[in-house]
């Protein structure tokens, strides 16, 4: 009995081996599953773009913060013996006047771009402070009557005057013209030596291109712009549609810049203003209101400037009341006297 039960027990264990071992044979041989898909990761590659401002007397887009510096206006001689001037293609704004003589000169304003040189530089002229003092910043030229440095010197512009002891080292006497048109600025070390000095606020209204300028959407065509500041002097302005700009020209001939190239504007605008004579000065009026002609893109529109005060800008204003925007680019504003003329080609 002993014998047969420990028979039966191995024989039973002997089973139970040979049912794991089959087992352990099925699992081997079974086939293992399908791997599951792998599901990409998403990975984004945008990037969030650098900020952007106007820039504020242009209103071209600029990365924010790269014009936190000021602007630098200054008195542009524009005799004969004066040109080319320096500087004068790289203006953000330029005011044309009329002086002594039925000649003209500028009042020349830089920031976007500042040059390392610019002039020559004249002595300053009694509409110069109305001209210059909504833009702040720092105005250089080369003296004057004192009675007009005076006036200048009472606006909040700082006043860089060749001869004095802050210029001695900015302001010189360039070998290449005949004086007294020949004091040229080291602009961007005057600029730099006044840090301090806040950007200029924006003027004027922009839109993004001249193509969607007040002008250029609700103007009249015009191919050209001719004026007469006095019998002694005219200009005319010609649009150019590959560039959509202005090509100047003075007394008949192009108007050249330092390089030979011809001086050009985005924007054209013809205000018709008094002049009266302050002790044998001519003085523009520019605190008030008057005709304005604003041209961008090929086309023209007609309205009004305003100017409530000296600090305050220029505003302009159509014909029904609504605001005009200019095209993103430069400006060169004639103060064209009513005793004067303006005309307008019709673009054919």
């Amino acid at each position: 009995m002993v014998r047969h039960g420990g028979f039966a027990r191995a024989a039973a264990l002997s089973g139970i081996a040979a049912l794991i071992l089959t087992a352990a044979g099925c699992a081997a041989t079974a086939p293992e599953p399908a791997p599951s898909p792998t599901v990409p990761v998403y990975v984004s590659t945008y990037e969030t773009p650098a900020p952007t401002e106007l820039a504020p007397l242009r209103g071209t887009t600029v990365p924010a913060g790269s014009l936190a510096h000021s602007a630098i206006a200054a008195k542009v001689d524009n005799h004969w013996d004066a040109r080319p001037q320096v500087g004068l293609e790289s203006t953000d704004i330029v005011y044309e006047e009329l002086v002594e003589g039925g000649i003209t000169r500028y009042v020349a304003i830089w920031q976007s771009t500042i040059p390392e040189l610019l002039g020559p530089v004249r002595s300053i002229r009694p509409m110069d402070p109305d001209i210059a003092a909504p833009y702040g910043g720092i105005i250089a030229y080369s003296g004057g009557q004192q009675r007009f440095v005076n006036l200048m010197q009472a606006t909040p512009v700082y006043n860089a005057i060749h001869g004095m002891g802050d210029t001695a080292n900015t302001f010189f006497r360039t070998d290449s013209k005949r004086a007294p048109h020949n004091v040229l600025v080291k602009a961007t070390e005057v600029v730099a030596q006044h840090a301090d000095i806040p950007a200029p606020a924006q003027q004027w209204a922009y839109s993004l291109d001249a193509a969607s300028s007040s002008a250029a959407k609700e103007g009249a065509p015009v191919s050209a712009i001719h004026y007469r500041f006095s019998n002694m002097f005219d200009g005319s302005w010609t649009y150019d549609p590959d560039s959509q700009t202005y090509l100047r020209i003075q007394q008949g001939s192009a108007d050249l810049d330092s390089s030979g190239n011809q001086l050009r504007a985005s924007n054209v605008v013809v205000l018709r203003v008094g002049v009266v004579d302050d002790q044998g000065v001519p003085k523009t009026l520019l605190e008030g209101s008057g005709e304005a002609w604003i041209s961008t893109g090929g086309g023209t529109i007609h309205g009004t400037w305003s100017k409530a005060s000296q600090t305050e800008p220029l505003q302009f204003t159509d014909d029904r009341g609504f605001g005009i925007r200019l095209g993103a680019g430069n400006t060169w504003v004639e103060l064209v006297p009513t005793r004067g003329s303006v005309e307008f080609t019709a673009a054919g």
